[in-house]
């Protein structure tokens, strides 16, 4: 199994085709990774953000936490963690 890492490096080459397989990746390391992908989350742009976010709702519960911490911390990605955490929150009733 590849590290959080390698995987995030994937995300620099990828296409939409392939963009699945390497969100299969990262929800397969498991919630250990939670922390760092929401660090990346804040700091990533473009295809692999939009990776990272889905990971971390496909995570679901274990990712509110960090999320919530992270938007203390960072007035700018607030809404971005709250969007993420009605999302998690949405899914479990669907």
């Amino acid at each position: 199994m590849q590290s959080l890492k390698e995987v995030l490096n994937e995300l620099n080459n990828v296409d939409n085709t392939n963009k699945n397989e390497v969100e299969n990746e990262l929800v397969s390391i498991g919630t250990s990774v939670v922390p760092e992908l929401v660090n990346q989350l804040q700091v990533v742009r473009g295809l692999k953000r939009g990776v990272v976010a889905m990971t971390l709702i496909r995570l679901g519960d274990a990712s509110v936490e960090y999320l919530q911490k992270a938007a203390k911390n960072n007035a700018d990605f607030k809404w971005v963690a709250e969007y993420l955490i009605r999302e998690i929150k949405g899914s479990k009733i669907a």
